[in-house]
């Protein structure tokens, strides 16, 4: 592909420009990966390089969502606290996959999951709304959500991409909050998935580090921004767009594999 013959400074530029886009969109609603993930392997960065890359480039954008959802996560520390184990070992399972197995496989089914998580969330109001009767601390709603973040988790460690878009739906199925108090949660244990799985890609190699260098400051700048364009607008606009944002990471995705 040309892209990968562009010269350094412009490479560096759009490697830029891709951690901002990406930091944006995990600011919002997660699925940034589908931007710095796609910029690397276009600007000549292997697949596996570029996935590992990816998943420690984007780092900076979670930390800019704890900044904004301070109060949110106050507030649901306690559940967080209880759901951090269950998403660490989620994760490790997810990262030894990626590293003992071939990713062929997985790679075909991946739109089928960002598709049925993009349904869910999209359809959560109707489910919720089924499930009002049902007590709030009733066990089948911690074990759906014990269940859900354990395996997105795993996702998360093995590709990444959409993790945050999977979270939102699996939380806001299994917990009566508001989008906002989700999005705190979500910022959390999606910062741990990250950086568990970057961890280990670090301590294994193979990374691209003149593409990671120019996305981690990128993403920093593009996780704030994200933030504060989520704190301002309604809930029903915030979640057509996580919609939109699901819908087309499916087809890209579909039509790449």
């Amino acid at each position: 592909m040309w892209f990968a013959t562009v010269a350094a400074p412009w490479r560096t530029v759009a490697f830029f420009l891709a951690g901002v886009a990406g930091g944006l969109a995990n600011g919002v609603a997660g699925g940034g990966t589908f931007i710095t993930f796609p910029t690397m392997l276009a600007l000549g960065v292997p697949p596996l390089p570029a996935n590992l890359s990816t998943t420690v480039a984007i780092i900076p954008s979670f930390l800019s969502n704890l900044r904004g959802f301070r109060t949110e996560i106050r507030l649901h520390w306690p559940l967080i606290r209880r759901l951090v184990p269950v998403v660490a070992i989620g994760t490790g399972i997810g990262t030894a996959l990626l590293l003992v197995g071939s990713s062929h496989t997985f790679e075909r089914v991946v739109p089928w999951l960002i598709g049925a998580a993009t349904l869910v969330f999209a359809t959560a109001p109707l489910i919720t709304r089924h499930l009002a009767g049902l007590d709030h601390h009733h066990p089948a709603r911690w074990w759906l959500l014990v269940v859900g973040m354990a395996l997105t988790a795993a996702y998360g460690g093995y590709f990444g991409a959409g993790v945050g878009i999977m979270m939102l739906a699996t939380m806001a199925i299994a917990l009566p909050l508001e989008l906002a108090e989700i999005q705190g949660i979500r910022s959390v244990l999606s910062l741990l998935v990250t950086v568990e799985a970057a961890v280990v890609f670090v301590v294994h190699g193979h990374l691209a580090l003149g593409a990671i260098y120019p996305m981690f400051v990128g993403a920093f700048l593009g996780g704030w921004l994200g933030t504060q364009v989520l704190l301002r607008v309604r809930t029903s606009y915030v979640r057509a767009l996580i919609v939109v944002i699901g819908v087309a990471t499916t087809i890209h995705l579909a039509m790449a594999a």
